[in-house]
């Protein structure tokens, strides 16, 4: 499933319905879709995206080895939830 973000001052935005329903609780929105924020509770959701975003932007394992890091057999690393909220 992709999620369409509209609004009159941007772009549209689509992402998989995953990571569009995870960056939709972050807001505190109930995550339904389709849905709709008010203007006036835009500005807090974005406070509450941003400060959930800085949570689980923190640090995890020590980068590798880039030798290691280029080998065949090693899977892509996943798109950090930070990367995909930027628009």
């Amino acid at each position: 499933m992709l999620v369409r973000f509209t609004c009159e001052a941007h772009r549209e935005v689509l992402l998989f319905g995953d990571i569009a329903q995870a960056l939709l609780a972050m807001m505190g929105h109930s995550g339904a879709t389709p849905g709709a924020l008010a203007a006036d509770k835009v500005r807090p959701a974005l406070a509450r995206l941003q400060k959930a975003l800085a949570a689980e932007d923190a640090p995890t394992a020590p980068a590798t080895d880039q030798a290691d890091s280029e080998a065949e057999d090693d899977p892509p690393e996943p798109i950090p939830l930070t990367t995909r909220a930027l628009p």
